[in-house]
């Protein structure tokens, strides 16, 4: 199995998250500038899409999309998804929440040209959409105890964070937890960003 992934981009979340259920796994970056991966090859035939992540299963098959990756792995490590009826649907709509309201908001911050009027209207969404999880955040994680929603939600923390964006008061005492976990700090360590990545 292979993760493509981009040295701090979302794809970040995979990566914690297959160290979080102990899976055996290959790492490829992807220069999402030229579309290649390290060893030169051409990304757009892994996901002709052009983003991380990607995931490559052994027979060839490949996964895409954030929520479908997390929730894969969830399922191969049932530990990293909250129980009872109701625990695959909230994840989902936490993995939901995350990619639509916060993860989507940031564009601004990535795409050339934006201006600084822009910036500053999606870092006050971002702001009140973090502000929602703060405030229902009753426990250390998400859902109770670690999830594949947590390390999709670190990953845009630290993006909050190069950016300038200040984090509700509850929110920095988890990103301190998230980032004090083994798998957290190794997946940083791999991609280059070091364990003290903000």
């Amino acid at each position: 199995m292979k993760l493509y992934f981009s040295p701090g981009a979302c794809s970040l979340a995979g990566h914690i998250a297959l160290h979080e259920a102990g899976l055996e796994f290959d790492r490829v970056k992807v220069d999402l500038k030229t579309h290649r991966t390290e060893d030169g090859g051409d990304f757009a035939k892994v996901n002709p899409n052009g983003y991380v992540p990607a995931l490559e299963f052994d027979d060839g098959s490949v996964l895409t999309e954030n929520i479908a990756i997390l929730s894969w792995i969830a399922d191969q490590a049932p530990a990293l998804a909250p129980t009872g009826p109701m625990g695959r649907y909230r994840l989902l709509e936490m993995l939901a929440y995350i990619s639509t309201e916060i993860h989507k908001a940031f564009k601004p911050f990535f795409k050339p040209g934006a201006t600084d009027a822009e910036k500053a209207q999606a870092g006050e969404q971002i702001g009140k959409r973090l502000q929602f999880l703060a405030d229902i955040l009753k426990d250390d994680y998400l859902l109770g105890g670690m999830s594949v929603a947590d390390a999709y939600l670190f990953v845009m923390l630290t993006w909050a964070g190069k950016n300038g964006l200040p984090l509700p008061a509850g929110l920095e005492a988890y990103a301190a937890r998230m980032r004090a976990r083994p798998a957290v700090r190794l997946a940083l360590e791999h991609e280059g960003l070091g364990a003290t990545a903000s």
